[in-house]
């Protein structure tokens, strides 16, 4: 079987909700798509709505869809927290475009010189350090534990992968940030079940969404939507934060 756990359903604007990431599950095994801080506390609300028991050692790894800070900002805690209270390198699913800035437009300036004493040196550390990065490929998938993950590009202002989880006879797709591509869209909706977002500005709007087929719209669930929008109005259900999905 596989699941889906909304930990934060909203955009990098919002103050209703915690920034887009799912927590999926197979096998007993979870896995992240993004990973936006507070990563920890998302966790454990998500799992306490959801009923189950979650935190940063039971994750396998993180799909990281792109370096926007509303869906990354959390991987410095997850590295640290990995390394040093775990024991152990986190697990990156990371396209190579997005891979090229992740440590020196991103991590490196927190994460490169650390002190094991306060008047001792500084070690000088690397990303392989603290992650081990599984690399996605458009070409093909990349299996790891219960999950086979295939990936596409999305239409977004840098590097942006979409991805297919599958997992348990059952597939699930997310389409990270995007604009409107009917392409991904007929990609995705491959998948027994998919989230898409919806947002202002060069993201995809609700109404080219509420204007697919009907069999397109039942298989999707909105995501990264902004505070104003009106989901008691949507004709395409929106996810709700720490309620479990069942693919």
């Amino acid at each position: 079987m596989l699941t889906a756990l909304p930990l934060g359903v909203g955009d990098a604007f919002s103050n209703r909700f915690y920034s887009s990431c799912v927590a999926l599950e197979a096998g007993g095994q979870w896995l992240l798509f993004d990973c936006p801080h507070p990563i920890r506390k998302m966790l454990r609300e998500g799992g306490e709505k959801a009923g189950v028991a979650i935190d940063v050692g039971d994750v396998l790894g993180v799909i990281v869809s792109h370096l926007h800070a509303d869906h990354c900002s959390g991987l410095e805690g997850i590295g640290y927290y990995s390394r040093f209270l775990l024991g152990r390198k986190m697990t990156l699913a990371i396209h190579p475009d997005v891979l090229e800035h992740l440590w020196d437009g991103h991590l490196r300036a927190g994460m490169e010189h650390l002190k094991s004493a306060p008047d001792g040196p500084a070690m000088k550390l690397g990303l392989e350090d603290y992650f081990d990065v599984k690399p996605l490929h458009f070409e093909r998938p990349l299996d790891l534990g219960p999950f086979r993950i295939e990936s596409r590009p999305t239409i977004h202002h840098i590097p942006t992968t979409a991805v297919k989880v599958h997992a348990g006879g059952r597939t699930l797709g997310l389409s990270a940030d995007t604009a409107f591509d009917p392409g991904l869209v007929a990609w995705l909706a491959e998948a027994d079940l998919f989230f898409h977002e919806t947002n202002h500005g060069i993201h995809t709007p609700y109404e080219k969404l509420a204007a697919l087929p009907a069999e397109v719209r039942s298989k999707m669930r909105l995501i990264h939507y902004p505070d104003d929008f009106d989901a008691a109005g949507s004709i395409i259900e929106c996810l709700v934060e720490g309620r479990r999905y069942k693919v």
